[in-house]
């Protein structure tokens, strides 16, 4: 098995325990609502929600995937960390035996939040990530950041 990482690193105006919160701990709730288009709901399959448990994302027709399952590994909520591990679904392929995800929240200067991303995808066998795969993982998870970033700025009360 090989394995290639990622890491991404934005700035929002956004204090890190609100995005935190709606990104990483309401995101069942709060993701479908904003991007109904392409996520139908977003279900825990087993646990409470922390370490140890499974959330199954399903996509809407307008998706070329059906669903995702992701293992919660890490779930820190006084450093706003979040790991987790896309362990199964049609994303993953042929060619990948899992993803696995880092998310961190730090305070900025200006009252907003850096957000670092860092994805580490394990192929199997002597498989190769392609550019291209990785580039659209990276946008898709920029445009649901972007997109709760913009919610939040328009909702100020909303996850205070």
């Amino acid at each position: 098995m090989g394995a290639t990482s990622i890491t991404q690193e934005l700035t929002c105006p956004i204090a890190a325990a609100r995005m935190f919160k709606a990104l990483i701990i309401e995101a069942n709730a709060l993701i479908p609502k904003l991007l109904p288009q392409f996520i139908k709901s977003v279900e825990l399959v087993q646990g409470d929600g922390g370490a140890g448990s499974i959330e199954q994302v399903n996509f809407t027709e307008a998706s070329h995937f059906k669903y995702v399952r992701h293992r919660i590994d890490e779930l820190d909520k006084d450093n706003f960390v979040c790991r987790y591990t896309m362990i199964e679904g049609d994303a993953l392929g042929d060619k990948l035996e899992s993803i696995d995800y880092q998310v961190k929240f730090d305070a900025a200067s200006d009252g907003g939040s850096v957000c670092k991303m860092t994805s580490k995808y394990n192929t199997k066998e002597a498989f190769q990530v392609e550019e291209e795969e990785i580039k659209a993982g990276k946008e898709k998870a920029m445009a649901i950041f972007k997109v709760v970033e913009s919610y939040l700025l328009e909702n100020p009360q909303a996850y205070a």
